[in-house]
């Protein structure tokens, strides 16, 4: 291991920086600096060289090149033992450690009035290449990018007469690369998102999300896992809400929280929706949180023990202490917590509370990926919402004005119900859900069934179907059940044989020509 001798300190984010910059000095290192990083440095007592001294080139087009010479990249670059020649031919002394971080492009972008001039200005061109040559020469170069990075490396220095050891080098080396990459990953991506539609799924993906926590296992206690956040991401979301209590988030309560959340942000009526193992098993509206939360909680009180409960307004003290008298709750989703409310979950420390904070209606466009063995799935996010004028009526009955408002209550909840999804619902309310069967006629059974188990009447409900009926043998078995009106995609080479099954029992039926499979 060489002694660290000399360093080069360019930062964006200078926290830390100077007392950095001091330390080594006080170490016998000289330092090696930019302009607004050489100022702050100077200001604060500490002697620098600026990088102009060591180029014998001026900073030009106001700092836009100051770094890009072979002075710097040669003396980032040099081999230990191999290059050493040719750096002495041409002057040039050896920079040892670089301590670097980049232009805040994603801050810039972040601003609602960015324009693309001012984003493209934010992309650093010299910090990157400082970073990738100091990391791709890891044996003799040690590269900070991260400030809290800055005490480990002065105390490896300590411990180890001046020097770095190998294999913290090693360790910073992938830091810089994970960190350039995100960086140019944050650029493509902004940049791809100036695109016109479809044209943002280009011939590579590049993703760079931000580590946020680790959690305790994945699906199975077998499984390692993580959550990572997209950066600037601002929708409300169990990604970046605030946990106020509770045990850690693992990764079921996140993704059957998520299900919860985005399926209650659907109502613009208070409203509550239950999840458990992936599907809503209650959901329902009413006058108030508390009333939405007894209704959904009717709809199949079995499945909701230990289940997710999200609501789309504050959590109020009634509505929570009629949950905790009710049934155990894994977690509990708002977007805020009124302080009674929380004061009172206190006594059960191991029940999750999170606050995701207020929402837009309007879901951002967005991208949504899935694994499969060797590759991803990239689709854009289904955000297609229907609305009563947009209903295609095929039967003689017309569905009632309440009937109307049942239909278009299922057809949101059958949104978030795995395929093959079925959905009763009366009075904005669900009476049986009947999730992930292989066939459609089943699960319009199963959410018979589960509206039977829960002593709910299906006689007059409404009926949605995530996609279309491909034989009338799933009518025929919601005219057993009662059902009035059913709302579902069309498209059928059978619709016609359908919509007779609709007309011969009275039931009223909307097509609404948009299907919503979710797998």
């Amino acid at each position: 291991m060489s002694p660290i001798r000399r360093a080069l300190l360019s930062v964006s984010d200078k926290t830390g920086v100077a007392d950095f910059a001091r330390a080594l000095a006080a170490r016998g290192v000289e330092l090696v600096s930019t302009g607004g990083t050489a100022a702050l440095l100077r200001e604060q007592g500490v002697t620098v060289l600026e990088v102009a001294e060591v180029t014998g080139f001026p900073e030009i087009m106001d700092g836009r090149v100051k770094t890009l010479h072979p002075a710097i990249h040669g003396a980032l670059l040099a081999r230990a033992g191999r290059d050493d020649a040719a750096l002495d031919k041409l002057g040039i002394a050896p920079i040892d450690l670089v301590a670097v971080n980049l232009y805040p492009f994603r801050t810039a972008i972040a601003e609602p009035d960015c324009s693309l001039e001012r984003a493209v200005e934010h992309i650093d061109v010299g910090g990157p290449a400082m970073l990738r040559a100091a990391a791709k020469n890891h044996a003799r170069v040690t590269v900070v990018v991260e400030p809290a990075d800055y005490a480990v490396v002065l105390g490896a220095l300590d411990a180890h007469g001046g020097s770095v050891p190998d294999e913290l080098r090693f360790r910073l080396a992938t830091s810089a690369f994970r960190h350039t990459a995100a960086y140019d990953a944050a650029i493509a991506r902004y940049l791809c998102g100036r695109l016109p539609g479809t044209a943002q799924l280009g011939d590579s993906l590049l993703l760079a999300l931000d580590k946020k926590s680790d959690l305790r296992y994945g699906e199975n206690p077998h499984q390692r896992a993580a959550l990572y956040v997209e950066p600037g991401a601002a929708e409300a979301s169990v990604a970046t809400a605030r946990q106020l209590q509770g045990k850690a988030l693992s990764f079921n309560n996140l993704a059957d929280g998520d299900a919860a959340l985005e399926c209650v942000k659907q109502f613009s009526r208070p409203a509550c929706v239950i999840v458990k193992h992936a599907n809503p098993c209650g959901v329902a509206a009413g006058e108030s949180i508390a009333a939405a939360y007894e209704r959904a909680y009717a709809t199949d009180p079995t499945s909701a023990f230990g289940g997710i409960i999200a609501f789309n307004r504050p959590l109020d003290v009634v509505t929570a202490e009629r949950i905790l008298d009710r049934q155990f709750v894994e977690l509990v989703i708002a977007p805020q917590v009124d302080a009674d409310a929380q004061a009172l979950f206190t006594a059960k420390k191991n029940v999750r509370v999170m606050a995701t904070g207020a929402w837009q209606n309007a879901a951002a466009p967005s991208l949504d990926y899935r694994r499969i063995t060797g590759g991803l799935l990239v689709q854009e996010r289904d955000s297609g919402r229907v609305e009563a004028g947009d209903l295609e009526l095929v039967t003689r009955r017309a569905p009632s004005d309440g009937e109307l408002a049942d239909l278009l209550f299922a057809w949101r909840v059958a949104k978030f119900v795995k395929s093959n999804a079925i959905v009763y619902c009366r009075d904005a309310a669900t009476v049986g859900i009947g999730a992930g069967q292989m066939s459609r006629i089943d699960s319009a059974r199963l959410a018979a069934l589960k509206a039977q188990d829960a002593g709910l009447r299906t006689q007059g409900a409404v009926m949605a179907s995530d996609a279309f009926f491909p034989f009338r043998d799933g009518i025929d078995s919601a005219a057993e059940h009662g059902i009035r009106a059913v709302i579902q995609p069309g498209g059928s080479l059978r619709d016609r044989e359908v919509i007779e099954a609709a007309d011969a029992h009275d039931i009223a039926m909307v097509f609404t020509r948009m299907r919503h499979f979710r797998h």
